[in-house]
């Protein structure tokens, strides 16, 4: 049963919106890239929750559960939110963020961490906004 905004947890069903979503977030996946890793990143603690709306899927927030040695309880990572062009300052990003730490929560998560390229400045203010606080820093390095 969806919740509030239509929001339900995402099934390999979706990837064609999933995909659709993703790709302007700099992330361009097809529907058949995401079916071919589906199960393990499910396995691996991923999930995702979607906001569905009249015509497909509105938005989306991919997250994360993972159990480290050095903090008590798991931690939730959000590792990507999006909200449709069409739908934004409607409260869905907003409705997206409460969902996700409520079913990390439920995961038995003790903190969540937001990853968010330094460029996306709108969404740093967002995250702050709703109380997160830059912490850390994040290095990458593509492996080859």
């Amino acid at each position: 049963m969806p919740g509030a905004h239509g929001i339900r947890r995402a099934l390999e069903g979706d990837a064609p919106e999933l995909a659709r979503l993703l790709t302007p977030l700099g992330y361009p996946r097809s529907e058949e890239d995401l079916r071919a890793v589906w199960d393990a990143w499910e396995a691996d603690g991923n999930f995702a929750l979607v906001a569905e709306g009249s015509d497909g899927l509105i938005g989306v927030v991919t997250l994360h559960s993972m159990v480290v040695l050095h903090r008590p309880r798991p931690v939730g990572r959000i590792t990507s939110l999006f909200v449709d062009t069409p739908a934004r300052g409607a409260g869905l990003g907003r409705a997206l963020m409460e969902a996700a730490e409520n079913a990390l929560r439920e995961r038995g998560c003790g903190l969540v961490e937001v990853t968010s390229h330094r460029r996306r400045t709108d969404a740093h203010t967002f995250y702050e906004r709703f109380g997160y606080e830059r912490t850390s820093y994040r290095f990458a390095r593509e492996l080859r």
